[in-house]
C-alpha cells in the first residue's frame, strides 16, 4: 500500500511544492499578445475602410490579429498541459483578449464597418466583468467558464471575417460576418449575465464560510 497518505512523523517536516512562477512560457505569450495590440491599431487604420485605402495594411492587421489569437490558444494550452496555471496568467489573459477585441471593435466602428452600439454594449460587458474579477479576487479567482470560451470562439471567428477586405467585392460579402456578430451580441450579454451570477455565488460562499469559521472558534 503506498505512503503517500501516511502522517510525517513527529518533527519531520515534509518538502514543500513550489509555487509556479509567473516567469513562463504562457504568461509571456501573453505580454506579446498585449505588446500586439498598438501595432495592430495602426496597420487596421492604415487600411482605411474596408481596406479601400491600403489592402497590404489590412491584410496585415488580419495577419496579426490571428497570431494574437494563436498566441491565446497556445499559452492556455501549456500553461494546463505543464501545469503552469498562475494567478497572473487567470487575470492577464482574459485582459489581453479584451485589449486585442476592444481595439478590432473600435477600430471596425471608426471606420463605419461595424454599428457602434454593438461595439458599446460588447465592451460594456467584457470590461465590466473584468473589473467584477478584479473585485471579487478576495473571494475567489474566476476561471473562464465554458460559455466564455464558446463566446470568445464566436468573437475570434466574427472578427477574422469582418477583418478581411471582403468590403471591396460588394456589401454581400459582408452578410455572414453581421449574422455572427449577431449572435456574438447575444451570447456576450447572456454569459455576462451568468458571471454575475457566479460572482454573487463566490461571495455568498466565501462570507458563509468566514461565518462557519467564527462559531467553530468561539
Amino acid at each position: 500500500m503506498s505512503d503517500a497518505h501516511t502522517p510525517a512523523p513527529a518533527g519531520e517536516v515534509r518538502a514543500v511544492q513550489p509555487r509556479t512562477s509567473n516567469w513562463n512560457v504562457p504568461n509571456v505569450l501573453t505580454v506579446l499578445r498585449i505588446i500586439a495590440v498598438p501595432f495592430f491599431i495602426v496597420a487596421l487604420v492604415s487600411g482605411g475602410t474596408f481596406g479601400a485605402d491600403d489592402s497590404t495594411h489590412r491584410w496585415l492587421a488580419w495577419v496579426i490579429f490571428i497570431l494574437a489569437m494563436l498566441t491565446d490558444w497556445a499559452d492556455g494550452y501549456l500553461a494546463r498541459s505543464r501545469n503552469l496555471i498562475t494567478s497572473f496568467g487567470k487575470i492577464a489573459d482574459p485582459i489581453a483578449d479584451k485589449f486585442l477585441t476592444g481595439a478590432a471593435f473600435i477600430v471596425l466602428s471608426a471606420l463605419g464597418e461595424l454599428w457602434w452600439w454593438v461595439t458599446i454594449v460588447i465592451l460594456l460587458r467584457e470590461w465590466g466583468i473584468t473589473v467584477m474579477r478584479l473585485f471579487v479576487i478576495k473571494y475567489g479567482v474566476m476561471a473562464a467558464s465554458k460559455g466564455g470560451k464558446i463566446k470568445t470562439v464566436l468573437q475570434t471567428v466574427a472578427l477574422v471575417l469582418m477583418l478581411l477586405p471582403l468590403g471591396q467585392l460588394g456589401l454581400g460579402w459582408l452578410v455572414p460576418g453581421w449574422v455572427l456578430m449577431g449572435a456574438v451580441t447575444a451570447i456576450t450579454v447572456w454569459t455576462g449575465l451568468v458571471y454575475v451570477r457566479d460572482a454573487y455565488n463566490l461571495r455568498r460562499t466565501w462570507l458563509q464560510n468566514q461565518a462557519a469559521q467564527k462559531q467553530r472558534a468561539q
